[in-house]
């Protein structure tokens, strides 16, 4: 089992969520009940279920596609340690995984 901490965009508030292999952090994320739209429902055709991952477990994932990459450039707030959500599946020898929701979210619906 994966710990996963969802940091809320209050930076206090802390979600934490136990995962296996193979699972994707949107889905969890949004399971969980946080504000991640994922319009695209993984589909890497947007930037709603744009993550910050902490400094400590960024090295942890594979690193970002260009396609990712190209996503990441559409999302509000990015730092050096953004990912985009429904592209990280957890890996079943992590032992945590920190995740902060960014400050800014973008509603590709409008809504």
């Amino acid at each position: 089992m994966t710990e996963i901490s969802f940091i809320a965009i209050n930076g206090t508030d802390k979600t934490v969520v136990n995962a296996v292999d193979g699972d994707n952090l949107l889905t969890l994320a949004q399971n969980s009940g946080q504000p991640l739209e994922g319009t695209c429902e993984g589909q890497m055709a947007c930037s709603t279920c744009h993550v910050i991952i902490s400094d400590e477990d960024f090295a942890k994932l594979p690193p970002a596609t260009e396609s990712e990459e190209d996503m990441l450039d559409f999302a509000a707030g990015v730092t050096r340690t953004s990912r985009l959500a429904c592209q990280i599946m957890v890996d079943g020898s992590w032992d945590r995984l920190t995740v902060r929701i960014p400050a800014v979210v973008r509603n590709m619906q409008g809504r």
